[in-house]
């Protein structure tokens, strides 16, 4: 597991992500999330679009997955939390990708798939 934690944090860590898709969940292609790395743990902020303020905490589960919770506050001043598991990939301009499955756990019902690309790369 060594080895896929350097890859994981080599991918992720102090890096930036936008939305690519999510058809179902309050973020979208102005929403800006920064992720942290240390060890198997996982932490970020984000905010744009209808998201005022928000944070995801998670671990590493295995060499290209991730699970996270995430709350936020919307610009509409509504709490709102949830959980997603995630895989970590490479798109073929070599930017880092998340692809996720989530679902709300307070603040509203349902849930979807959501994809995400790294700024900057």
């Amino acid at each position: 597991m060594a080895t896929s934690l350097a890859r994981l944090h080599e991918r992720l860590n102090d890096r930036r992500f936008a939305v690519a898709s999510n058809a179902q969940g309050l973020s979208d292609g102005s929403t800006i999330f920064h992720y942290h790395v240390d060890g198997d743990v996982i932490a970020s902020t984000y905010q744009g679009g209808h998201i005022r303020i928000g944070h995801q905490v998670g671990r590493v589960t295995g060499p290209d997955t991730i699970e996270l919770l995430f709350h936020c506050v919307t610009t509409a001043g509504k709490l709102r939390s949830g959980w997603s598991r995630g895989v970590v990939g490479v798109d073929g301009e070599g930017r880092t990708t998340l692809s996720f499955v989530w679902g709300w756990l307070s603040g509203a019902t349902g849930g979807g798939e959501s994809s995400y690309v790294e700024l900057g790369a």
